[in-house]
């Protein structure tokens, strides 16, 4: 014997946006103020998680991100993942002429962290400059 039952199916819109394969997209402004909770908690960043319904490992990335520094690191790809920038070089030619000063006897500290060092002013002048472009 079939029976004839139905279904019926509500769509609640709970206004939280969402990617194509289903999964919440949290607002920048309300990921720091979740870093930031999480930091005066005093919780483990699992237990915090947790307490939040957020996955342990997005979390993890969000306090990641937070760090100073780290900004503007990864780029977003179109499909909204995140890669790492790639590494731009620059050709760079310099004039070659006999070094008046010992090698290395200027050095430039980068606000990145990177450090360039040359004989003559106008060498490191250029490589700075090219990575700077």
């Amino acid at each position: 014997m079939v029976s004839n039952t139905t279904a019926a199916t509500e769509l609640v819109d709970d206004g939280e946006k969402r990617d194509a394969r289903g999964r919440r997209l949290t607002p920048a402004a309300r990921r720091a103020e979740l870093v930031e909770a999480w930091r005066q908690s005093g919780l483990t960043r699992a237990a915090f998680a947790r307490r939040e319904g957020l996955k342990y490992p997005t979390f993890a990335t969000w306090v990641q991100e937070s760090r100073p520094g780290t900004r503007g690191r990864c780029a977003v790809r179109p499909n909204g993942r995140r890669r790492e920038a790639p590494v731009r070089f620059a050709e760079v030619s310099l004039p070659l002429a006999a070094p008046t000063l010992p090698l290395a006897a200027i050095e430039v500290r980068l606000p990145d962290g990177t450090v360039v060092r040359g004989a003559q002013g106008c060498e490191v002048a250029a490589v700075v400059r090219a990575l700077r472009g």
